[in-house]
């Protein structure tokens, strides 16, 4: 990976859950550990990412993959053969955490995102990279699309409008019957914060639109299930006074308001 910025706008932010990841594992291993990450470290293009996240932006998005990497886990218990499909994965490790060889892993995300991971990660036999835009559905002529899938969508969403994410749902449901989603969520006010930061970062050219109040009427809006909605931070607050004071405040205001979220859909209840 060249020490230089290799890709601007929304797939910019792909390195920012790297490096928190990094941050993270070395900080506090019992709580996360991402090996696949931490060998990646030298690669990070730049230092504006590293300078401007702290140890609430790097939780915040660990919290995140930790709760990801617990739904998961639930998913391929139940569905061992079935499909689990990480939508704008970018460099996301999750598979190599909690994959099982039995099931089918699929990364999708653009041309440009897809071969810096192909140059950066290593696959597993049964993970397959497809370069395409995620709300095109060409992707999916790929997969066994009959087996229960799971969908997986993490910090990508926020960069869109709902009106395309509704879009996205109702050919989603067409396409996989058997089909769950998972994806994270921040709320109107959440959005402000996590602008300024991306902006932070260096990247002026990836703003966030989608913030989810109520999951609820958002589920019956795409004609889904709602199953689960859960905050980022009850394992992470467990760390206690390892962690800051301002991240402990951050983290369970944050949980308590609903500023950020995991929700679990059945796309055809």
């Amino acid at each position: 990976m060249d020490q230089e910025r290799t890709l601007a706008g929304v797939p910019d932010t792909t390195y920012i859950p790297l490096v928190a990841r990094i941050y993270v594992s070395k900080r506090f291993p019992e709580y996360f550990r991402d090996e696949q990450a931490l060998a990646l470290e030298s690669q990070i293009p730049g230092e504006a990412i590293q300078a401007n996240s702290g140890e609430y932006e790097c939780m915040a998005s660990v919290a995140r993959s930790h709760v990801f990497d617990s739904r998961v886990s639930e998913f391929l218990a139940s569905h061992p053969t079935g499909n689990v499909a990480f939508l704008g994965g970018g460099l996301e490790t999750t598979w190599t955490r909690v994959g099982v060889a039995s099931a089918h892993c699929y990364q999708v995300d653009l041309p440009e995102v897809i071969e810096v991971r192909r140059r950066a990660l290593d696959q597993t036999p049964n993970e397959e990279l497809i370069a395409g835009d995620m709300f095109a559905m060409e992707w999916a002529k790929r997969m066994d699309t009959s087996l229960p899938t799971l969908l997986v969508v993490s910090g990508v969403w926020q960069y869109f409008h709902e009106e395309q994410i509704l879009a996205m749902i109702a050919d989603l449901k067409r396409l996989f019957p058997a089909g769950e989603l998972l994806f994270d969520a921040t709320d109107t006010e959440g959005l402000k914060f996590t602008n300024k930061y991306v902006q932070k970062t260096g990247n002026t050219d990836a703003m966030m639109y989608f913030g989810l109040d109520d999951p609820t009427d958002f589920a019956r809006r795409a004609g889904c299930e709602l199953l689960r909605v859960e905050g980022f931070y009850a394992d992470a607050l467990k760390l206690g006074r390892k962690l800051s004071v301002r991240t402990r405040v951050f983290m369970y205001f944050a949980d308590k308001w609903g500023r950020v979220k995991v929700v679990r859909l059945r796309l055809n209840p």
